[in-house]
């Protein structure tokens, strides 16, 4: 199946340390790596490595980081003839401590380059992808984006990740089949558990099915007539990189979907997925 993803890409500089530090200590990272990141690009790469042909829409800059990004989605079959590059653009930085004794990945992000315009992507021809996932962004943008999906083709499925809780990100919902929650949006809006987050959210996303990822405690989705299911979170013997498991679970329900599998299948398959991710470094499975 063929599968655009709009969204960001970034360089994550990964110090992996004993424990995170208290306020102003002074420590020595065990291991530090660079490597792709962002939210678009890693669930193509787990998608990739799932037999799915894959392409990105997204903005880089013209610096040496975004010629490693290029060639990193090389490596794993990503095209990326639909990206946009900003003369003199810094590729977008995620520093990024992760912690050997719990697993938990802490970031800080640093942007200065435009976001991924609508003029670009009205060169592509949408007919020709099964899938479009879009992270929601900028509001505007996406919106417009979105509606020219709905109104080029009516065979491709669209899914949106909501991750944070974004002025009028709401506005994005009514156009998705498949909505993507994180933790994140769900607390930022004040929402208590996924009950209230489905209920809150359902009146705008109409018919869709709604997956809300939840760390440790596994995931939840809820069909289009209200029925929720709970997935418990996948056991593992020790916890060793969480970076990119929401990444990982989006794929996985990607994944499941488009393979023809029940809500609830997809649901436990995602849980899984993200899961084994939990259990090892980077996302590279095969």
């Amino acid at each position: 199946m063929r599968v655009l993803a709009v969204g960001v890409a970034t360089l994550d500089v990964v110090n992996n340390i004993a424990a995170y530090p208290q306020e102003d200590d002074e420590l020595r990272a065990l291991s530090q790596r660079c490597c792709r990141g962002g939210n678009a690009t890693n669930t193509l790469v787990v998608l990739s490595q799932l037999g799915h042909r894959c392409s990105w829409a997204g903005m880089l800059g013209d610096d040496p980081a975004s010629q490693q990004i290029l060639l990193d989605l090389d490596n794993h079959q990503v095209e990326t003839q639909w990206v946009s590059v900003h003369p003199g653009g810094i590729t977008p930085t995620s520093y990024i401590l992760s912690s050997l004794a719990t697993g938990s990945r802490t970031i800080v992000h640093y942007r200065d380059l435009p976001e991924y315009q609508t003029a670009a992507f009205e060169k592509i021809d949408l007919t020709s992808f099964d899938w479009i996932h879009f992270e929601g962004r900028n509001v505007v943008a996406c919106e417009a984006m979105l509606n020219r999906v709905r109104q080029a083709t009516q065979s491709v499925t669209i899914s949106l990740e909501i991750e944070k809780p974004r002025e009028d990100i709401e506005r994005l919902l009514p156009f998705a089949d498949v909505v993507l929650i994180s933790r994140a949006y769900t607390t930022g809006r004040g929402y208590e558990d996924a009950e209230q987050l489905f209920k809150g959210v359902r009146p705008l996303a109409g018919s869709a099915l709604l997956f809300a990822a939840w760390g440790e405690a596994g995931g939840w989705l809820q069909t289009a007539d209200g029925m929720s299911v709970h997935q418990p979170a996948y056991q593992l013997p020790v916890v060793v990189d969480t970076l990119g498991a929401g990444d990982v679970f989006n794929a996985g329900v990607i994944d499941g979907l488009m393979a023809g599998l029940e809500p609830a299948e997809v649901l436990a398959a995602a849980v899984r997925l993200a899961g084994e991710k939990c259990a090892r470094q980077g996302l590279q499975f095969a």
